[in-house]
């Protein structure tokens, strides 16, 4: 069985893959495929958010594990991954909403950095659970 903490991790990394072939997909003008993974990371992401929020108002602040120098490494991370969390939320929604009422022209110009910010924020969740809950879990040597 896995934790809820991977469940999230995994949520994120499924995230970044859909995203990325979201993305592979629009030089060869394949929109309708771009459409599927595109929306299809929406909803990942949504299902990440809901969980994310529910683990954390049952567990609690979670506490990193590191010393040394990678206590900076990891807080460099956390605070871009969790500011982006917060500023890649409405663009998104606005990203997806212009691709919806198919005002292509005003969806690609903010597309171009929803994207990689979206892209930034799922993979560096997935470092942070890493981080966290793998390399330096507590107890862990």
């Amino acid at each position: 069985m896995i934790s809820w903490a991977a469940l999230n991790a995994i949520l994120n990394g499924t995230s970044a893959v859909l995203l990325v072939c979201g993305y592979a997909a629009i030089p060869s003008a394949k929109m309708a495929v771009h459409k599927i993974f595109m929306v299809s990371a929406f909803w990942v992401s949504t299902a990440f958010l809901i969980s994310y929020l529910i683990y954390h108002y049952r567990v609690g602040h979670v506490v990193f594990a590191g010393q040394g120098r990678i206590r900076p490494v990891y807080f460099t991370i956390l605070i871009s991954h969790t500011i982006l969390a917060v500023v890649i939320v409405p663009m998104i929604l606005v990203t997806l909403r212009r691709a919806w009422m198919e005002r292509f022209d005003k969806h690609k110009l903010i597309a171009r950095w929803t994207l990689p910010l979206w892209l930034y924020v799922s993979v560096t969740g997935v470092i942070v659970y890493w981080m966290v809950y793998q390399l330096y879990a507590p107890g862990r040597a």
